[in-house]
């Protein structure tokens, strides 16, 4: 199509070109389309064995198919003949039902009186296509109805046509719909084509391949264009006062996926595939297990189709493509043949013509897990890699290429072409509309990657449009959409954003925010590498000199952490829940080690015991390396251009790229499967004691900052800590927290801490914990504090005011959506609770 609308932009048709010539720009534009492609792949980091590339046209691909369509041909599974299809009017060519898209319109009904042959008496049909009336061959009532018994086997007369056409009775025609009677045009409607076969009445085809009245109709309207057809025929139909009623009515119409054009049932010749032995055995193979589809629910689909299929329509009336290997006499016999010269031998003569039809491009890309292995020769690929481990693609292709694939291999080898199935979601545009070069919205990922201006991304949105009027408005909308164009993301970003949305929903909307929140994290992870490798060249002669005896709690716990994060992303690696792992490798780098250990690594890296300083700079190391191979998957350029640098100081470096370096192995790290004795629960390397003590210190932490926060002390100003502890009959809170205390001090901006048995006479907010309760001790201008804890008791008081006046208002609570007044009902609730401590403070400063 796209090249077709090149060549009408310079004034020119592909008939006017030639079949060859035609070829030839097709095959400029593959290499430049599919260059785009590879290109695509390659900058996004798709490790990819790129001397296997393969393109369904190659000579050895076009071998099998001819190999394949020879055989199914010579098994008579495939076979000629005329039937109706659908036909697109623009592209000149038959296309399968999957290729046709019926969405609901505004249409009309017209009912039409038929008169009875040699009476007074009539009927009506109604229909949405009153064009095809000319095609009519019977009208057809339900058998069980009564209004109409006595009409069986007589005759009516076609209006306009004069044609004599039959009453017939079949259970397809609904009674309650309508006037329960049906018009029958087998030649250009699919109901009525199975009705018209089952009562032996003729097919009369009244269209050109051009959508025109053909010689079939009345010479008034042969010629017309189909639908400036129906308008002369209504109105005709109306002079003739034969038109009952018209009526407004929404109908399902059919247009072409890829023009937009209505479709129109036509007869003509084409070749089949019988599909009821391969559907019965792709079904097989899916129900026995040996085929798994992720998600699950995908199966029902896949099973819905292949149930209810019918005879595959495989050829089409194009010039691209591979063409059919078929050959007719002069006496139009066809004789179906790996090559010419077999053909010649087959019909003994020199004189035949190929078909010119090609065939349907799922055809040969059906056979694509086996043709790229180089079938029908038995090869060692062939034996490496059939079947492969998965197969990644859309649900949208599901019937046109999966389940084909399934059939065509298990046919022609034995063996399924993959075990598992994994369909990701459709990434739509920002507003939920499916990408397509039509509609101008389709983002390509170098733009991401590279950055683009908007005059750039609007021109090339703009370019080699199917419809070029539609250029302004998809102009004005992009700008609307990216009116800074798009910055440089980088492919790492893209891929990680990809990855987060892969959540196996059916649909993924396209969301720039989700790719500067994975840039962003790229940076994190960039800036902490740098700290990392300071750290390295500041403690260069600790490096591998630690014993795993000396290693400190916050260590064993980034350890037990990072043994945690493998088993996780091993996990939705196994279950294709990539969404899952990503958020799992988010959360450790961005809130464990970057927020957490980092800064607990640095009290220990200033130490005054060597042994404390070895042991955190070799775990620093040991873990930042693994978790960028952990990462790597997902963020490729980062984690390779950093691990570069980091592995040589590990012993992780056996491999010249981390792409080949084995993934982590969690028991490498930490001993997950470990049960801790009574001897082992204060060990620094004891699972349970290491997950509770860290917990533990955060909570103290967290707290001592959200008491700095509301004491809105200064980050530079430390200040005393007073700890007062619950009983506990099983832990000394007190060591604990003094095995914590250079960590409190450093990361809570603590200057000394000081365990009391009662916090009587210290007037400072306090803040509990089930297991001690915390005061900071803080020299307060109570003057200065007075006035600020009353400015804020006001504004709190002023905000519960506005609340409580539309929650008072009977019109609101009426009017106003439930959660709306929840969510007001809930914040007065908090304001109160916060005014209660203001209060309360600033009772025990007067």
């Amino acid at each position: 199509i796209v090249v077709e609308r090149q060549l009408e932009a310079q004034g020119v048709s592909r008939h006017d070109l030639g079949r060859e010539e035609f070829v030839k720009k097709i095959w400029e534009w593959k290499e430049y389309s599919g260059n785009t492609i590879t290109s695509q792949m390659r900058r996004l980091g798709a490790s990819c064995d790129w001397s296997r590339e393969r393109f369904t046209m190659d000579e050895g691909l076009s071998k099998a198919v001819n190999e394949v369509f020879v055989s199914l041909f010579e098994k008579g599974y495939i076979y000629r003949g005329k039937r109706l299809v659908n036909w697109d009017i623009n592209l000149q060519t038959a296309v399968s039902d999957l290729e046709v898209i019926s969405e609901e319109e505004n249409g009309k009904m017209w009912h039409i009186r038929y008169m009875v042959k040699d009476s007074a008496e009539s009927i009506v049909i109604a229909t949405t296509r009153p064009e095809t009336m000319l095609g009519d061959v019977a009208v057809a009532i339900n058998p069980d109805d009564e209004r109409y018994q006595h009409l069986l086997g007589k005759y009516l007369i076609l209006p306009l046509v004069g044609r004599e056409i039959p009453v017939v009775a079949d259970d397809y025609v609904d009674a309650a719909f309508g006037t329960g009677c049906v018009k029958i045009t087998p030649a250009h409607d699919f109901n009525d084509y199975e009705l018209g076969k089952r009562h032996n009445l003729e097919m009369i085809n009244i269209m050109t391949l051009d959508g025109n009245i053909n010689e079939n109709a009345p010479a008034k309207y042969q010629g017309l264009e189909r639908f400036a057809a129906r308008r002369a025929i209504v109105a005709d139909l109306e002079a003739l006062e034969l038109v009952v009623d018209i009526k407004p009515h929404k109908l399902m119409v059919p247009r072409g996926d890829r023009t937009g054009v209505v479709i129109e049932p036509l007869l003509t010749d084409q070749w089949f595939m019988d599909m009821d032995k391969f559907a019965a055995r792709g079904l097989e193979l899916v129900e026995s297990g040996k085929i798994r589809f992720v998600p699950e629910n995908w199966k029902k689909t896949y099973d819905q189709w292949l149930e209810k299929i019918q005879d595959w329509c495989i050829s089409r009336q194009l010039w691209w493509g591979h063409r059919i290997p078929a050959y007719f006499d002069d006496a139009g016999k066809i004789y179906v043949a790996r090559s010419r010269e077999e053909a010649e031998q087959q019909a003994g003569q020199r004189n035949l013509r190929q078909d010119h039809d090609v065939l349907d491009t799922w055809f040969s890309s059906g056979l694509w897990a086996f043709s790229t292995l180089g079938w029908p020769e038995k090869t060692e690929e062939l034996e490496m890699f059939l079947p492969s481990n998965v197969l990644v693609t859309g649900f949208d292709i599901i019937f046109f290429w999966v389940a084909r694939m399934i059939m065509l291999t298990e046919e022609f080898t034995g063996e399924i072409p993959f075990k598992d199935i994994y369909i990701n979601g459709l990434i739509m545009d920002a507003h939920g509309e499916k990408m397509s070069k039509s509609k101008g919205n389709v983002i390509d990922p170098l733009d991401i990657i590279n950055g683009i201006s908007i005059d750039d991304l609007v021109a090339k949105r703009s370019a080699n449009l199917m419809n070029p009027k539609q250029a302004e408005a998809i102009a004005k909308q992009t700008r609307k959409d990216y009116p800074d164009g798009f910055l440089a993301f980088g492919a790492d970003a893209l891929r990680f954003s990809l990855a987060t949305a892969a959540t196996q929903a059916r649909y993924i909307n396209f969301d720039l925010k989700r790719i500067e929140g994975s840039r962003n994290f790229c940076n994190k992870i960039f800036n902490a590498s740098k700290f990392v490798l300071m750290n390295i060249t500041t403690h260069r002669e600790l490096v591998g000199t630690s014993n795993a005896a000396d290693k400190s709690l916050i260590d064993n716990w980034i350890l037990l952490e990072l043994a945690q994060l493998i088993t996780a992303v091993d996990e939705g690696f196994k279950t294709y829940r990539f969404d899952l792992a990503t958020q799992q490798i988010y959360e450790f780098i961005w809130n464990q080690f970057c927020d957490w250990y980092l800064e607990l690594a640095k009290v220990n890296l200033q130490s005054a015991d060597r042994a404390v300083r070895a042991a955190t700079i070799d775990t620093l190391i040991s873990v930042w390396e693994a978790v960028l191979r952990i990462a790597h998957p997902f963020m490729p350029f980062l984690t390779e251009e950093i691990w570069q640098v980091l592995a040589p100081l590990t012993d992780k470096k056996a491999t010249p790229s981390i792409m080949l370096a084995q993934f982590p192995v969690a028991a490498d790290y930490f001993d997950l499967k470990q049960t801790a004795d009574a001897g082992e629960i204060t060990s620094n390397a004891s699972k349970h004691n290491v997950a509770d003590n860290i917990k533990f210190l955060k909570e103290i932490i967290v707290e001592i900052r959200n008491l700095r926060a509301e004491m809105n002390l200064k980050p530079s100003e430390n200040v005393p800590l007073f700890i007062k502890l619950q009983p506990s009959e099983t832990q000394d809170n007190s060591a604990r927290i003094n095995q914590f205390a250079a960590y409190i001090q450093s990361m809570a901006k603590v200057s000394e801490i000081s365990f009391v048995s009662s916090f009587e006479g210290l007037d400072f907010p306090i803040k509990s914990l089930p297991l001690v309760e915390l005061m900071l001790k803080v020299e307060i201008d109570v003057a200065v504090e007075t006035i600020r804890l009353s400015k804020e008791i006001e504004k709190h008081g002023k905000e519960v005011e506005k609340l409580r006046l539309k929650l008072d208002n009977p019109k609101y609570l009426e009017r106003a959506p439930a959660n709306l007044v929840a969510l007001d009902t809930t914040r007065v609730n908090e304001l109160n609770g916060v005014i209660a401590q203001l209060q309360a403070q600033l009772a025990k400063l007067a």
